[in-house]
């Protein structure tokens, strides 16, 4: 026997006070209205009155209530995810995109599942897989290679390139015109009077090294400036590698008057490796960069760069990609959205000789 005031002991433990989780028909039965009526209220789909709207909303968020969206996804064959696949979130140009697309996603009535492939294609892909098999409803890639979007296309997953493009005219894109920022940051140190300016870049086999490339050397070539192999400088792709390569281009006899980084990453190699020869910016090099970091304006001088609106481009990317779902057969649209360059005070006329 149990000595008096004690509870009863139930066989199953305390199973049987643990709190069980809110159901519709629990909410239903709060705001006094039937479970269909409570769906539509908190799915948003059919007319509610907008009393018994106000009640069960009210009910939901007293007893806590949360939809189960994958059953809910289940029942109306649709899912409310989309996947998000960037290169490198400790880049601020891929966490800004990231924060973009999750915003305007949740504006949407979208919930968004992030994934980092550290540039790295057999991650990439491990990530495609992973996202198939969860049935989001499309997926925001910013492609290392070819393979991911053809997979997803076999896979009848829609799919938006950002940044990056390698499916041109099989699926939705948006890019930033790199050609034309590259050109005009470019013109703008020949316009100070630069004739030797090297260009610091990690790739040219995808769309971003490569057209940030080809509006340098236009540029160059629009100009009557020769072109010089040696002031094409393969950097890596982190800052300690862009800092080693930096430090061997500016410890030169014939060194450039101005540098070229075509990324955050390789621009903060460069600014450390100025500093570590004790070169002055600008006096004795002019030093700009595409993608402006928050760094660039924290230094002294700050940096010229060509500003890059991340959160824009992830915003557009999901319109494409909600849009691609909406019509599957439409076709494709690739998007380019102009960059503006960011003047600040890291270039000058080169000192003369």
């Amino acid at each position: 026997m149990s000595a008096q005031g004690d509870e009863p002991v139930d066989a199953r433990g305390d199973e049987r006070s643990a709190p069980r989780r809110p159901t519709l028909k629990d909410i239903a039965r709060a705001a006094g209205v039937s479970r269909s009526t409570a769906a539509r209220a908190l799915s948003k789909q059919g007319y509610v009155g907008a009393a018994a709207k106000t009640r069960v909303q009210a009910a939901a968020e007293e007893l806590g209530y949360v939809p189960h969206g994958l059953a809910r996804s289940l029942r109306q064959q649709v899912s409310r995810s989309v996947g998000v696949l960037v290169s490198d979130l400790r880049n601020p140009f891929y966490a800004d995109l990231a924060a973009g697309i999750s915003r305007h996603a949740r504006a949407r009535g979208y919930t968004m599942v992030l994934s980092d492939d550290s540039g790295r294609a057999d991650v990439e892909r491990e990530a495609a897989r992973a996202f198939v098999a969860m049935r989001v409803a499309g997926v925001i890639v910013t492609p290392v290679s070819e393979e991911v979007s053809a997979f997803l296309l076999r896979q009848r997953v829609p799919v938006v390139e950002a940044d990056r493009q390698f499916a041109t005219g099989r699926c939705e894109a948006v890019i930033v015109d790199n050609m034309a920022a590259s050109q005009r940051l470019s013109e703008h140190l020949i316009s100070l009077g630069h004739r030797r300016i090297a260009l610091l870049i990690d790739e040219t086999d995808w769309t971003t090294g490569r057209e940030r490339f080809r509006g340098y050397r236009e540029s160059l070539l629009a100009s009557g400036i020769p072109a010089d192999p040696t002031l094409l400088v393969s950097a890596g792709s982190d800052v300690d590698a862009a800092r080693k390569a930096a430090v061997d281009l500016l410890a030169r006899r014939d060194r450039p008057t101005a540098v070229f980084a075509a990324n955050n990453v390789l621009a903060e190699g460069l600014w450390r490796a100025a500093h570590d020869l004790g070169l002055r910016v600008p006096a004795d090099l002019s030093l700009v960069s595409f993608d402006d970091a928050p760094w660039m304006s924290m230094v002294d001088p700050g940096v010229t760069a060509v500003a890059q609106d991340a959160v824009a481009l992830g915003e557009a990317a999901l319109d494409r990609l909600l849009t691609r779902i909406d019509n599957p057969e439409a076709p494709p649209v690739t998007v380019v959205i102009d960059a503006e360059i960011q003047a600040r005070g890291s270039t000058a006329a080169p000192r003369e000789s």
